[in-house]
């Protein structure tokens, strides 16, 4: 457990020189598992064999991430953001605070068909502050909307978070995606809320515009058909087991190239789409690679265990453990970003909520699953919180002359509301565990 606990510091301490990830859990796995084993063949021999097993037999299911990002990038490229917002706003313009809940409803939609948090936030940033602004918004409430909305892109499938939390812990990714629904549903709501409860404090930072009429809003309407159908058939089909999760990657990518076309982007765009999402899957492949190396140490070193008897031996019950576990997902969303966050506990407390399934009167089949909604929302919130809360740095560097310190400012309502979600969900299991126990029990 020692050599554990040193490993993982001089990993936070790579990361804080700005050591890709990736080659910084590498090395540390390999250096560490050379360690514990005291044996330099035996290390090479289990990065060789965690490779091959990543390549031969798991190559079907890692097919799920690159079709993700490439629908997501795709959907991006079409300007399928505009329409949401445009629907949205019809229904909702007219209400005080009307903007900043369409905001949040666009966002919603648009993270159901890209799956990142930052894209959702930087495209939905351009689509969404400029009418806000010109119907007198204040910044705080503009800006925080966007950026609240958009961390829902990791929780509504599909999501890439939940994929890579999925293929660490052998969790299935179907049964994630059915989770995420309605907690992610329930995020929404309560972001609306706290734009409710922030224009009741101050009307003048959310005015009303002009209701349209039906007509208006049924026009409106028929510019998100796509979004709506390729949502319904990705995860429908995953839903009523048309399909896997990884054909259900398959054809959202190809029906998102479909929708491309028909809204007339040319082929050197779609070839520009291809160049970044492959990258991009690059990079996760290397990071997903660096972070089973490090999770063979961990396991090897005794992490899990030593800490599950540390924590059992002063007499804390389950929930208690859960508590602790929350409590130290928070402080480390305030100074790692959210996949170099989940990357580095997830293989530590995964077989310590695994083991606690018994005493926390979830099934064992479901622990995880509920276990990992858990984690997406407290990386939520990770990504609103000072001082790195990445969606804020986001939003300022795509908006010129926007600081920091607006944002922040604003998010107060969203992080309270995130707080109260994040409370329901732990303590009511059923609310997460709901469809997929109704799709797959």
């Amino acid at each position: 457990m020692e050599a554990a606990l040193i490993g993982f510091g001089i990993l936070l301490l790579l990361i804080f020189l700005r050591v890709p990830i990736a080659f910084a859990m590498g090395a540390v796995g390999f250096v560490g598992f050379w360690h514990v084993r005291d044996s330099l063949p035996a290390a090479i021999s289990t990065v060789a064999d965690r490779f091959a097993l990543l390549i031969q037999t798991e190559s079907y299911d890692l097919s799920v991430l690159p079709m993700f990002v490439l629908m997501g990038n795709l959907v991006a490229r079409a300007g399928l953001s505009h329409e949401l917002y445009a629907a949205a706003q019809s229904f909702l313009g007219h209400r005080r605070g009307g903007l900043a809940m369409a905001t949040v409803v666009a966002c919603g939609g648009f993270a159901a068909v890209c799956g990142s948090s930052l894209a959702t936030a930087a495209t939905m940033a351009k689509v969404a502050l400029p009418s806000m602004r010109r119907f007198g918004y204040r910044d705080t409430l503009a800006t925080a909307s966007i950026a609240a909305g958009g961390t829902l892109g990791i929780l509504i499938p599909p999501s890439v978070i939940m994929v890579i939390y999925g293929l660490m812990t052998e969790t299935s990714i179907r049964e994630l995606f059915a989770a995420g629904f309605l907690p992610g549903f329930i995020g929404i709501v309560l972001y609306m809320l706290a734009v409710s409860w922030t224009v009741w404090r101050d009307p003048g930072a959310g005015p009303r515009t002009e209701r349209m009429r039906w007509a208006q809003r049924l026009a409106a309407l028929q510019g998100v058909w796509g979004v709506l159908a390729l949502f319904a058939l990705v995860l429908g089909g995953i839903y009523v087991k048309a399909f896997t999760t990884t054909e259900a990657a398959g054809i959202g990518a190809c029906g998102a190239l479909l929708f491309a076309m028909l809204r007339r982007i040319g082929w050197k765009a779609i070839y520009a789409v291809l160049i970044e999402s492959a990258r991009t899957s690059a990079v996760l492949f290397f990071i997903l690679m660096g972070a089973l190396i490090f999770s063979n140490f961990v396991n090897a070193a005794g992490l899990p265990e030593g800490l599950l008897r540390l924590i059992g031996g002063r007499g804390a019950s389950a929930w208690a453990v859960i508590l602790i576990i929350l409590v130290i997902y928070v402080i480390l969303g305030c100074v790692l970003e959210s996949l170099s966050m989940i990357l580095l506990t997830v293989p530590i407390f995964f077989p310590i909520v695994k083991g606690l399934a018994p005493e926390l009167g979830i099934d064992p089949r479901w622990v995880l699953v509920w276990f990992g909604i858990i984690i997406v929302v407290v990386t939520e919130i990770s990504l609103i919180t000072p001082p790195v809360g990445l969606n804020v740095y986001v939003l300022s560097s795509v908006v010129p002359g926007l600081r920091t310190t607006t944002v922040f400012r604003g998010m107060v309502p969203f992080i309270t509301v995130d707080i109260i979600r994040l409370g329901l969900l732990t303590v009511l299991p059923a609310i997460s565990l709901w469809l997929p126990r109704l799709f797959y029990g």
